[in-house]
């Protein structure tokens, strides 16, 4: 298998096939746009020509989410993309929006880092569930790699750690 790196290649045939050269198999719209969501690139190529149709079919996927009613861009967005193309500053326009999906992915990716740590009681359940894993294990597994418990801390019951669970439990049902 390739290196998940290197882009996808997805040959489009004379009968507007797509075909995945990685698997062998002829894919969707709908595919690619779930091997994208995965955090995969892909590129698209006419197998006769050899022309790149990425851009072609990105546009066509968020055109299709779009008048789904998967409503990502705001209107004034797309019209604002469209004088952008018949206009000087059309130069500007891809820099700035390179740059603004950066920041945002650069913020999603911190937000996700510091997600953990910023849930309140989440640390407590690290420690329930390194308790609960040496209850399960009878305290066989020395070597894995959780974080070892302090050895001055008292060690909790088992009956007090199920009463922890369910209130967390309670909590996170009450949450959604």
């Amino acid at each position: 298998m390739a290196d998940k790196k290197d882009p996808l290649l997805i040959k489009r045939y004379a009968s507007r096939r797509l075909y995945n050269t990685e698997t062998s198999d002829y894919v969707t719209l709908e595919d690619i746009a779930g091997f994208i969501r995965e955090g995969r690139d892909v590129q698209i190529v006419d197998l006769k020509s050899g022309d790149d149709l990425t851009r072609q079919y990105l546009l066509q996927i968020i055109a299709e989410h779009e008048s789904r009613g998967e409503s990502v861009l705001p209107l004034g967005v797309l019209t604002d993309l469209v004088r952008s193309y018949t206009t000087d500053i059309q130069s500007i326009v891809p820099q700035f929006l390179a740059q603004s999906f950066d920041m945002l992915r650069q913020g999603q990716e911190k937000m996700m880092q510091n997600f953990g740590t910023q849930i309140p009681g989440f640390e407590a359940l690290q420690a329930q569930q390194e308790a609960f894993m040496k209850a399960m294990t009878g305290g066989m597994g020395q070597n894995w790699s959780a974080p070892k418990a302090e050895p001055s801390e008292p060690q909790e019951d088992l009956g007090e750690i199920k009463k922890q669970l369910a209130e967390l439990q309670e909590k996170l049902s009450k949450l959604s």
